[in-house]
């Protein structure tokens, strides 16, 4: 059964509906539910709200860290991004998107792809498409990001384009101090290198990341590889 609108977006309805009729928030979840066609909230959610992959790899995350997210065009590392930004938002968490390969309408295409509308998180959401976006200018934009703030940088590579930012090596350094003392978590969207065979090795990994200078490894707390829809996860530090 397709809901109304989002479990998310029913749940603030009925938090609205319990202040406004001046009734317990459980019988207002249930009013919500009937409309919708269950017979109590409970079973709606039960249904409805099952965690999404973006969801799991979203409570896995923690203030401060860093995640990278690769693989090849057409894998959806974008999209992913996207979910978890949303995941965050849904937490009530700001979230900010970084990118010049795509415009903001592309973004809240997307949005809308995932069956999301983009209005319900107006106030949350950020989106940064300027021509000169490296560590400098990323720390300047979030100098007020709320604790717990998701960013998303489309993409890692982005950084090491301009010869006239530092190395990647200290552009990473410091974006992950700045991580750690706003409770930032950075998304870092990473290409991969046409080397990279699916038929020898079912995932990419930290070596098939496609950089013009090296790349410390370390530097990341948890990374995650796409590939044919399947995902895999794992914790650094």
């Amino acid at each position: 059964m397709k809901l109304s609108a989002p479990a998310y977006q029913l749940k603030r309805q009925a938090k609205r509906l319990a202040r406004e009729k001046n009734i317990p928030l459980h019988a207002a979840l249930d009013y919500t539910a009937v409309k919708e066609g269950f017979a109590s909230w409970s079973l709606l959610a039960v249904r409805h709200e099952a965690i999404s992959t973006a969801g799991r790899v979203f409570r896995l995350l923690q203030p401060g860290d860093l995640l990278l997210v690769g693989a090849r065009p057409g894998h959806g590392k974008t999209l992913f991004s996207l979910e978890l930004a949303i995941e965050a938002m849904k937490a009530g968490h700001r979230a900010v998107f970084f990118s010049l390969e795509y415009t903001h309408k592309d973004i809240i295409d997307r949005f809308r792809a995932l069956g999301v509308e983009p209005a319900g998180f107006d106030h949350l959401f950020q989106f940064d498409g300027s021509d000169g976006i490296d560590a400098n200018h990323i720390i300047a934009e979030l100098r007020e990001a709320p604790y717990g703030s998701f960013v998303a940088i489309d993409y890692l590579q982005l950084l090491d384009q301009k010869r006239t930012s530092p190395e990647l090596i200290v552009q990473l350094g410091a974006l992950k101090s700045f991580a750690r003392q706003r409770g930032v978590i950075f998304a870092f969207i990473s290409q991969i290198d046409r080397t990279y065979d699916p038929s020898s090795k079912p995932f990419p990994d930290i070596a098939d990341i496609r950089m013009p200078n090296p790349l410390d490894p370390g530097v990341f707390d948890k990374i995650c590889f796409l590939n044919n829809g399947q995902m895999q996860f794992q914790t650094l530090n």
